[in-house]
């Protein structure tokens, strides 16, 4: 390993020893830019390395309410913000038991790389809670999203910070931080959250977009290898906004999805899974995906009883991770080669574990990486803040032609720069070593800063 390289990884991990998602994050990004580095010596003397994996501002607060039973709850808060290098902070929120500093900074780290893919002026955040918004009533969500923005309201604004919505946040929660922020402010700044409903300044085709942009990327990937949609078996793990409208997109590209999942179980439905249920269930009723067998009879239900989801082992064509970090391990992906698989594409936030994706390459699997594959939603924020600016709003299918665009030369950029570097077919290096280069540039041209 490159010397430098290598004396920035012992210092990261020495820094972070007690983050392991954040280290996961950092060492897959670095150990794939080795020879960028041997290109550049300059990199080293600039501190490239040391800067790009250290936030520029970690934010870290109480959020105090008060529920139902009348009793004083304190979550924790947080926003990460990574790097301003090339556009405001950007990235979303994510309310869940599981929200800690490490999955933060990972999630902030890879959201530099994915902003920067997308090749709009945007920079990389990330900010959550532990806060679960399961079993909560309406009026509950409502007085922890005022008492969380009561806090973060004075670190955002649409030239400084946009968040947006992630796991545990959708078109509820933005609503009550919008309404929140607004009220603190005593102004309108559309810009200044994304995810929004359209009766208040949102963009058409936001909710669609993480999922339509992994297929869309998916499918030039496919293109690329002699290969199509068309006629392919698909299982989706997840059943919120990126699993259910990559299944819909999937289906509009000829392909059949018989899988889905939540983190209880999964369903098998060999028909097809029927999604105006799938959406019903998990928009309308917030229930389990286990109540698709009320009316589908005839599918399988299978309970998760381990960190392997058992929807790894149904026989698929493409296997689309779209629930959460590390949710695809060594043992699942063996199991999916076993059946077949010829593709995977990443829909959540590093989904695949380290080892499963290194395992997965070496077997001839085509990998969509996350950071690339599943920008779309980050892309289309984007496109929502240009509207919110010029106070216009684009159609469906402007909106849409944009994204499918965007993914497009995103694939293009990971395939050129892997074919580059001498990893060809390697999308998950290719989009490491095209979004570091201009990270890389950014910094070099703004000096020590």
């Amino acid at each position: 390993m490159n010397k430098y390289l290598n004396k920035v990884i012992e210092e990261v991990e020495a820094k972070n020893s007690h983050e392991p998602e954040f280290l996961q994050a950092v060492k897959e990004v670095l150990c794939s830019v080795e020879q960028i580095l041997e290109k550049h010596p300059e990199y080293e003397k600039a501190a490239i390395l040391e800067r790009i994996t250290e936030p520029e501002r970690i934010i870290s607060f109480r959020v105090p309410w008060v529920n139902d039973k009348g009793e004083v709850i304190v979550n924790r808060g947080y926003r990460v913000q990574f790097s301003s290098l090339i556009g405001p902070y950007k990235g979303g929120l994510r309310f869940h038991p599981s929200v800690n500093q490490s999955i933060m900074k990972f999630l902030g780290f890879e959201q530099i790389f994915k902003n920067a893919l997308t090749g709009l002026p945007i920079g990389g955040a990330k900010g959550g809670a532990d806060f679960d918004p399961k079993g909560k009533s309406d009026n509950e969500i409502m007085l922890f999203c005022q008492s969380f923005m009561t806090e973060l309201y004075r670190h955002i604004g649409q030239d400084v910070d946009v968040p947006a919505g992630d796991i545990g946040v959708g078109g509820r929660e933005i609503g009550y931080l919008f309404g929140q922020y607004r009220r603190i402010r005593n102004s309108y700044e559309g810009g200044v959250l994304t995810g929004k409903d359209i009766c208040y300044g949102g963009s058409l085709a936001r909710k669609e977009a993480t999922g339509y942009g992994l297929l869309f990327y998916v499918r030039e990937m496919l293109k690329a290898n002699g290969q199509t949609l068309q006629g392919k078996t698909v299982t989706i793990s997840g059943s919120g906004n990126v699993a259910i409208y990559a299944c819909e997109k999937a289906v509009s590209f000829g392909a059949k999805v018989v899988a889905m999942s939540d983190s209880n179980g999964c369903i098998y439905d060999k028909n097809g899974i029927d999604l105006d249920l799938i959406k019903q269930i998990k928009e309308v009723e917030r229930a389990r995906i286990k109540e698709y067998l009320r009316v589908h009879k005839d599918a399988q239900y299978m309970e998760r009883t381990d960190e392997d989801s058992p929807i790894w082992e149904i026989k698929t064509d493409i296997a689309l991770p779209c629930a959460t970090q590390n949710e695809l391990t060594l043992n699942s992906a063996k199991k999916l080669v076993q059946n077949g698989v010829i593709a995977i594409g990443e829909g959540a936030n590093m989904p695949t574990t380290q080892e499963a994706v290194d395992y997965l390459l070496e077997k001839g699997v085509l990998v969509a990486p996350a950071k690339a594959a599943n920008a779309g939603g980050v892309a289309t924020s984007a496109i929502e803040m240009t509207q919110n600016s010029i106070r216009y709003y684009y159609t469906f299918e402007e909106v849409e032609a944009k994204l499918e665009k965007i993914m497009i030369n995103i694939f293009n950029d990971c395939k050129v720069n892997a074919e580059k570097y001498g990893c060809p077919k390697n999308y998950v290096a290719g989009a490491n070593l095209a979004a570091f280069q201009k990270l890389a540039n950014a910094m070099m041209a703004q000096g020590i800063v």
